[in-house]
Formats: C-alpha cells, sequence, structure tokens
C-alpha cells in the first residue's frame, strides 16, 4: 500500500502542511549531531585517515600510468566523499565500527574511481562501464560469487586495486551481523546507483530523451518525479552507505532497511541537484551538462526539493534513528549552503526556501560548516607555506 503523501506514479505530493522541523524532532537531531561529532573524531577519523592512506598506497602500486594517475587523482580531489560517507559509522555499535568504516571507505573510493572510468565510454567497447561497475554489485553480495574480468572490455587494465576494493568491502560486510538480511537491498541500492550513472554518462551520445524515458521507467512506483529519481539515483552509494551501518545491526528487519532505502534515496536529491546550483556559473562557461536543465524555472526546482525533503523528514519521523537520518539531510544541505555560491543571485531563490524549513537545526549546522571550512583553509594555507620552505631549503 503507498505511503500518506505518496502517488504510484511517481509524483510525490505536497501536502496541504508542510513536514518541517518542529522543536522536538529538532532537538532530537541537534543530540544527534552532537553524538555524531564526539563518535567521529574519537573513534571513525583516525580509521577513516588510515584507509584513505591504505588506498593511497594502492593506487601508487597500478602499472598502467593512465589508471594510476586517475585513482590517485580521485583520492586527492574526492576523499571527502569517504570521510563524509563514515559519518554515517556512528551510528555502528562500537565492536562493528571498524569494519563498517572499512567498507563505506573501499566501496565511496571504489565508486569514484568507476565513475572517473565510466564517464567517457570507450568507442571500441561502449559496454565497458557496464561490466567495470559489476565491481560495485558485487561488493555488497559477499555471499555471492563475484564476476571478477571487470577490465573485460575496457582498453587499459589493473591487476591490484579494482580487485582489492572489492575483496575488502565483501570481507568487511561479511563480518556485520545483518549483511545476509539485507543484501538484496544492498544490491538493488548499488545497482540503481550504477545503473544511474552509466545512464548519465551514456547520454553524450544517446541523448537526453532516453535518460529520460529510463528515470521515468525507473521512477514509477516511487515518491519522486524523475528528474529526483534521477539525482537520487546518481547520488545513490549515500543510501547503500546508510544500508551498510544498518547491517552492523543485529536487530534491523528487512522492512526497516527498506524503509531506510527509501529514505537516503530521497537524500540522495540534495548532493546532485545543490552541487550544480553551486556550480551553475561554471557549468555555463564550460558547456557541461547540468541536472538544472531538467526543470523549466528555478521557482519549480525549489518546490520540488521542499517536497522531497518534507517527503524525507516525515519518513524519517517513524524511522529507527530518525534524528540521525534528519541530521544527515541538515548536514548535507549545510555542506552546500555554507558556500558563498549558495547565496548568490542565482541560487537565492532555491537555497533560502529549504533554509527556513530545516530551521531551527540548520543555524548552528551552517555554523559548524563554515568552521570546518575556515580550518580547512587555513591547513591548506600551512601546508603550501610549510612546502615552500622546504622547497627553498633544498
Amino acid at each position: 500500500m503507498p505511503r500518506p503523501g505518496a502517488r504510484t506514479d511517481g509524483v510525490e505530493q505536497a501536502c496541504p502542511e508542510t513536514h518541517t522541523l518542529d522543536r522536538r524532532l529538532a532537538a532530537r537531531a541537534g543530540v544527534a549531531l552532537v553524538l555524531v561529532i564526539a563518535r567521529y573524531w574519537s573513534s571513525v577519523a583516525p580509521l577513516v585517515r588510515g584507509q584513505l592512506h591504505h588506498w593511497r598506497e594502492h593506487a601508487q602500486a597500478i602499472d598502467d600510468p593512465v589508471l594510476r594517475a586517475l585513482a590517485l587523482t580521485k583520492l586527492e580531489e574526492e576523499g571527502f566523499n569517504a570521510e563524509a560517507a563514515a559519518m554515517l559509522a556512528t551510528i555502528a555499535p562500537r565492536r562493528h565500527r571498524r569494519r563498517v568504516v572499512e567498507a563505506m571507505v573501499a566501496l565511496e573510493v571504489m565508486y569514484d574511481y568507476l565513475d572517473g572510468l565510466t564517464e567517457s565510454p570507450s568507442r571500441h567497447a561502449p559496454a565497458d562501464g557496464g561490466r567495470l561497475f559489476t565491481a560495485f554489485t558485487d561488493a555488497v553480495a559477499p555471499s555471492v560469487k563475484c564476476s571478477g574480468d571487470y577490465y573485460r572490455r575496457h582498453p587499459r587494465t589493473e591487476d591490484c586495486y579494482l580487485e582489492a576494493l572489492v575483496t575488502t568491502v565483501r570481507s568487511s560486510l561479511s563480518e556485520l551481523p545483518a549483511t545476509d538480511r539485507l543484501m538484496d537491498i544492498l544490491r538493488a541500492s548499488a545497482a540503481r546507483g550504477a545503473a544511474a550513472q552509466l545512464q548519465i554518462h551514456g547520454a553524450s551520445s544517446a541523448g537526453v530523451e532516453v535518460l529520460e524515458q529510463w528515470a521515468k521507467l525507473q521512477a514509477a512506483g516511487t515518491a519522486l518525479q524523475w528528474q529526483e529519481f534521477l539525482a537520487g539515483a546518481a547520488c545513490s552509494v549515500l543510501s547503500v552507505h546508510a544500508l551498510i551501518a544498518a547491517a552492523s545491526d543485529s536487530r534491523v528487519t528487512h522492512q526497516q532497511a527498506l524503509e531506510l532505502d527509501d529514505i537516503y534515496l530521497s537524500i540522495s536529491v540534495l548532493p546532485t541537484i545543490l552541487d550544480s546550483l553551486i556550480d551553475h556559473e561554471a557549468d555555463a562557461v564550460s558547456g557541461r551538462a547540468s541536472y538544472l536543465q531538467h526543470y523549466d524555472t528555478r521557482d519549480v526546482l525549489a518546490q520540488r526539493l521542499a517536497s522531497v525533503i518534507s517527503g524525507a523528514v516525515s519518513r524519517s519521523r517513524s524511522a529507527p534513528r530518525g534524528a540521525h537520518h534528519v541530521m544527515t539531510l541538515v548536514g548535507v544541505f549545510a555542506y552546500y549552503a555554507s558556500l558563498p555560491a549558495a547565496n548568490s543571485e542565482f541560487a537565492r531563490p532555491v537555497t533560502a526556501p529549504i533554509s527556513k524549513q530545516l530551521q531551527p537545526l540548520l543555524t548552528p549546522a551552517l555554523t559548524m560548516m563554515r568552521g570546518w571550512r575556515a580550518a580547512k583553509s587555513l591547513r591548506g594555507r600551512w601546508r603550501r607555506v610549510c612546502a615552500t620552505r622546504i622547497g627553498r631549503a633544498t
């Protein structure tokens, strides 16, 4: 039976009353935020740093210079994705947290690497992306035999990196108590993300109409219209991370995991759309395709995002650890809203209404994100100064 406020034709209806953060829910999410920060810096961040260092060493061992450069570039430029994903590991029991972090970091590193590998499909083997992305779905199904030979249709090959990533995710997941119970959901969520990436990368040759047709078909029966489904599916790796965290709880049920995947599919809409909103000017100058092209006006976009957020918050209220999911949603928005471009003349009509919708929790989240960005900027400048001094000394 469809949940209240949803239609089975892929359209999420706005209810007469908007589901915003009432004070009680905001307070619970605020407590969740404090717990996440404390657990992350004490028990998760050191593990993440160690894992990223481990994968940099693996990437440096890739024989093929092009693939080695791609892997190292992805780790350098997108390593923060793994750090952010691992914040979901804070809900895992301490005895399983190391394995959860190992699985999340390896999976995120793999996803970013595969994204780069499949961004420009080979003219000689246009199906190479599909074969490569079987590594992603293999990784989350440790009790199913691996497909292997992931580079079969790709013009280049390496024999240490991708296989090691797959092995690490499988090994870590196999030690979590609920992995077998949730494996079909994990695979479906991973397959959704892989399919979306391949469809998006293929749109340059197949056409936007084919992409739209695929998204409409996949969105049917969900609470999302095709534009939001496409955006959420493109960042569906976030849903997989949430499911990995859930697999560390021996009490989680299959139905709860389905609901969790549904919640995080909606949350995953935000990074995709907001990234395009922030990068609008750069995309316009470079001629890169943007998700914003799927919306007639910014008013329509703002209304759709508000509806997605309301739906995710509403469903989180009754979900286990619902306050944590709301905190994640607010944190994702705060990450982008803390950028100066979020307050630009172009972006403000979209971001301003959502900022009001997510109060009162957004204010402390924004303060934290701005502080984090300032600290990161200072560390970057200090490293450059140190590198310059070392260079002069030598």
